[in-house]
């Protein structure tokens, strides 16, 4: 068993509760699924285009204003509890239009995908 808080803990691990990244040992590693609380500053924009998606994803709105960009389509999550679903295939990128707190619920959770700016991986537990 484990009782934490979500903005203290996902500070720890780049917004994230949840996944194959915790130790083994922890109760919130898993290999099925991956849970983010991220809290992201208004102006703030995810360094790439997530390509090639190997998971399904669900993402909440809890607060603020919050653009998914897709190819061909945006999505505004505007209101508490908007939510985007996308799955495998479906390439994605962020921006905060306000200060935005979003849950994201990925599945499965899968080993190195992360964005650590222009020159790093195109995916990743601080993507979302």
């Amino acid at each position: 068993m484990y009782t934490g808080k979500a903005a203290p803990d996902a500070a720890a691990d780049r917004g994230w509760l949840l996944g194959h990244f915790k130790d083994p040992a922890d109760p919130r590693h898993s290999e099925d699924v991956e849970i983010k609380w991220g809290v992201h500053p208004k102006g703030e924009e995810r360094a790439r285009w997530v390509r090639g998606e190997e998971r399904t994803a669900l993402q909440v709105l809890i607060s603020g204003r919050f653009r998914l960009e897709f190819p061909g389509r945006t999505v505004v999550l505007a209101e508490q509890g908007d939510y985007v679903v996308w799955g495998r295939g479906v390439d994605h990128s962020w921006y905060a239009e306000e200060d935005a707190v979003v849950l994201t619920v990925r599945w499965p959770s899968v080993p190195g995908y992360r964005a650590d700016g222009p020159d790093g991986p195109a995916n990743g537990p601080s993507g979302g």
